[in-house]
């Protein structure tokens, strides 16, 4: 079932974006948009983007009162945010209050990444980071900031994700027994996409939704990590096939809700090869190197980036001599979006930097994958806590078979 998406809004929370930035040791933290560019600036000011066809500019300093630079054809835009209001007509004087708005702070937070390291927060347009520095500003990359306010989660936020495994977790075993009932009669809705049907009823019926998928794939499909089958190219799912589900939800209803998303592998009606054994075993092993460097850092109170913990499982699998066949990052922040504004498990498609947070939520999944042939994730949640992190629903061991 597609997810229908809703702006979810809440009240700025100003003395701890100040007191993140003065432990950040920055000026302050400059927000700005044009044209909806900025989503992060709407949720952590909490306030409603909209029709914006001229440029806004909000100022948070590390101490002091938050200013305000607005369009008088939209004056009314940051009306509901604390501070004076300046305006401007001409780029003229918009360069020159923009100047004002920021005497006294050199060293500013944007939402900004060097070299697009981390393309997430990278959503401030050059020309505007080139404007700044013109001023002599030392424009910084906001993109742990952001961690913090967009990723770190309430105890009901936290409940919310063990409600959601509880009930998915329940949900996928329903599905391999399907699989297996259906199967075992040859039934013709025995396919790919029926069964994803039958996992997102299941999943209605729970209270919960899903953006789209399950990602139910046959044998060589599971070699497409983002694979999704249709009514039109779906597979028949029979005795002696190698399937994958990932699958994924929410409760719905909620807009604090936080996902659930989990990735299984099995065998039908046989065991499994020497071949697909040794993939299965060299993934859970690269899973588990992860888990338990994430683990080590948490007790021992030291920090880790997202890259480390990518690092811990894509040396099990280059050990193996098959870093290859490993083509995507190792894990992904979860929180009310499925792939959350937080720290990704990724020095492959990008180098991390971020830090893994103190109550924040994140998929370990790393995957082989052979083209033609097939392809194993597993795919566990982990839940951080000050002191510990813990995987938050079951962890799968062997391949199963069905």
């Amino acid at each position: 079932m597609q997810q229908t998406t809703t702006e979810m809004i809440t009240t700025m929370d100003l003395s701890a974006i100040q007191s993140a930035l003065r432990e950040s040791k920055l000026d302050g933290w400059l927000f700005y948009d044009h044209h909806n560019r900025d989503p992060l600036a709407y949720r952590i000011l909490g306030i409603p983007g909209g029709h914006i066809t001229r440029r806004w500019y909000y100022f948070v300093p590390a101490q002091g009162e938050p200013k305000k630079l607005v369009h008088r054809i939209e004056s009314h835009k940051l009306d509901a945010l604390p501070g004076p209001k300046n305006q401007y007509s001409s780029w003229q004087e918009l360069e020159s209050n923009l100047k004002s708005l920021l005497a006294g702070a050199t060293k500013i937070a944007m939402q900004y990444s060097p070299n697009n390291a981390i393309m997430y927060v990278s959503l401030v347009d050059a020309g505007t980071v080139e404007l700044l520095r013109s001023f002599g500003k030392d424009i910084v990359t906001s993109a742990d900031l952001v961690s913090h306010f967009e990723a770190v989660l309430t105890e009901a936020q936290i409940a919310t994700h063990y409600e959601a495994q509880r009930k998915l977790d329940a949900i996928l075993d329903q599905g391999w027994q399907e699989i297996s009932r259906r199967v075992s009669a040859n039934s013709p809705d025995a396919n790919e996409y029926s069964i994803v049907e039958f996992l997102q009823r299941a999943i209605e019926r729970e209270g919960m939704v899903t953006e789209f998928g399950p990602n139910v794939s046959v044998g060589p499909n599971s070699a497409d990590s983002h694979y999704q089958p249709t009514a039109a190219t779906s597979k028949p799912i029979r005795k002696g096939d190698f399937l994958l589900i990932d699958i994924w939800s929410k409760l719905a209803n909620d807009l604090t809700a936080v996902w659930y998303d989990i990735t299984w592998t099995a065998v039908i009606g046989r065991a499994p090869t020497d071949r697909e054994q040794h993939i299965f075993t060299t993934v859970r092993d690269a899973r588990d190197a992860s888990i338990a460097r994430v683990q080590q850092s948490f007790a021992s109170n030291t920090p880790i980036a997202g890259y480390e913990a990518d690092d811990a499982s894509r040396a099990v699998i280059r050990n193996a001599g098959l870093a290859d066949f490993f083509t995507h990052r190792t894990g992904h922040n979860i929180a009310t979006e499925l792939h959350g504004n937080g720290a990704h498990l990724d020095n492959l498609e990008t180098h991390d930097t971020r830090l893994i947070l103190p109550n924040t939520c994140f998929s370990v999944e790393p995957g082989l994958y052979f083209p033609g042939e097939f392809g194993v994730r597993s795919e566990v949640n982990m839940i951080t806590r000050p002191g510990r992190a813990e995987v938050t629903g079951r962890i799968q061991t062997e391949l199963l078979r069905l």
